[in-house]
């Protein structure tokens, strides 16, 4: 599940009109009383996809070819703007493109390169597998231990009982 949205729909759609009629984000956030950041977003949105920007978003992020991660992310760094490129590509927001930067910036070339889904195999011979069955096997000697010494005690009274007093 999502976050959940700052503005509503009709917010969305009332500030995409005024957008259309020449406010700036601004104002639209003053008039409709929502958070200018939120506006900000929805209107580079709008400024990619017109008035399809107050639609709903898929539920399924698209997965982007290296390659055009690459060209974007250079075009980005030359001086493009990432309205102008996310416009082009078809991405969804140019807060897609600040992502992939941040990554190269941090990664490299390598940051771009798509990840492994789901979760990792594990080596079913591995050391985590090796660890549980040593804790296994460590709680039942103790088990064991502890049976042993309440058997120990038991036999130990049932001797001093049943030996003959000397006095």
């Amino acid at each position: 599940m999502g976050k959940p949205r700052s503005m509503t729909d009709e917010q969305r759609r009332a500030a995409v009109a005024l957008f259309a009629s020449g406010h700036g984000r601004d104002a639209v956030a003053t008039r409709l009383g929502v958070s200018p950041h939120a506006v900000r977003a929805l209107q580079n949105r709008w400024r990619i996809w017109g008035d399809g920007a107050v639609m709903t978003k898929p539920k399924q992020t698209q997965a982007y070819p290296f390659d055009v991660k690459q060209a974007v992310v250079q075009r980005a760094l030359a001086g493009e703007t990432k309205v102008a490129l996310a416009q082009e590509y078809g991405l969804s927001s140019p807060q897609l493109i600040a992502a992939w930067l941040r990554r190269y910036r941090a990664e490299g070339t390598a940051g771009l390169q798509p990840k492994p889904t789901g979760r990792p195999k594990r080596d079913p011979h591995g050391p985590v597998r090796e660890e549980r069955e040593l804790e296994r096997e460590l709680e039942r000697v103790r088990r064991e231990n502890e049976r042993l010494r309440a058997e120990v005690a038991y036999l130990g009274k049932l001797r001093a009982l049943s030996a003959p007093e000397h006095g």
